[in-house]
């Protein structure tokens, strides 16, 4: 990101038309650092994300540091090589209270008042989970507006083991392969098209999130500060996923919302999820 310090806030609440929703809340920091004279430097920073899921109320909260190095490879500083690591603790919760199982069915309703059947030893479990990653971003020629971007991150390296409510057996958690990539290129001296791609896979399951930004200058053009964007994601056999994002630097607004298109789509008549982020970009003021 362009600035010495970046703030950033995402909410999203999914599947609220079919269950009791999905609710994620992230918080993510970091700040820049030159290392020496040259034009390298390191980001330091952190998240901390908060999820809470369906009607057990099963709840995940993530907090990972991060630590970045970035390689600068032209007396320009348009073009980096990034190596990133990010590595914390992780805790599941749930409600056993809330759970409701066939074992509950007298046979002619559902009754409370008998054993669910489930035997948990722990309503509660923590981990430690930890991830690598490798990016390549460039300036392509004299234009700042055209820019194109690669990355591979392997994520859950440790293979975090005993990561469930059960004593035995015990579960391994599945290292997560992500690859990104996106160009950026100017349309006119006032806006530019921005495409990019995700491919995740873990294990037997993958995902694909693909998709256009346009966006356009309404201030000054060699140094903006108020831009409007919108665009159009689409989450393979899952979601179409409109965008719009508006900016006054140093802060952004962006709002999606994922529209169905799985075999869901019956159920939740189309509705999936809505997010809304908030960030925070700056500059030292003696820049």
């Amino acid at each position: 990101f362009s600035g010495d310090m970046r703030f950033q806030m995402v909410y999203r609440n999914q599947w609220q038309s079919v269950t009791s929703p999905y609710k994620t809340v992230s918080f993510n920091g970091e700040f820049k650092k030159p290392i020496g004279n040259g034009d390298d430097f390191l980001t330091i920073g952190a998240q901390v994300l908060y999820d809470k899921a369906g009607t057990i109320s099963m709840t995940a909260t993530h907090i990972l540091p991060v630590l970045n190095y970035h390689k600068s490879l032209s007396a320009e500083q348009n073009m980096y090589l990034s190596l990133g690591f990010m590595g914390g603790y992780v805790q599941r919760k749930i409600d056993q209270s809330k759970i409701t199982t066939n074992n509950q069915f007298d046979g002619i309703m559902y009754n409370g008042s008998l054993l669910n059947g489930e035997s948990f030893t722990n309503t509660t479990y923590s981990y430690f989970d930890a991830s690598v990653g490798l990016s390549f971003n460039a300036q392509l020629g004299e234009n700042p507006d055209n820019n194109i971007f690669a990355g591979v991150s392997y994520q859950h390296l440790n293979k975090a083991s005993k990561i469930s409510f059960y004593s035995n057996p015990e579960y391994e958690l599945s290292p997560k392969w992500v690859y990104s990539a996106g160009i950026r290129m100017n349309a006119t001296e006032r806006s530019y098209f921005t495409f990019e791609a995700d491919y995740n896979k873990q294990k037997i399951h993958s995902e694909i999130v693909a998709g256009f930004i346009y966006s356009y200058k309404l201030d000054d053009i060699e140094d903006p500060s108020l831009l409007i964007h919108g665009g159009l994601m689409m989450r393979v056999k899952d979601a179409i996923i409109p965008v719009i994002k508006l900016e006054k630097k140093p802060l952004s607004i962006a709002l999606s919302y994922d529209v169905n298109t799985s075999q869901l789509s019956p159920a939740s008549q189309s509705r999936g999820g809505f997010e809304l982020s908030i960030s925070y970009k700056k500059k030292k003021k003696n820049d």
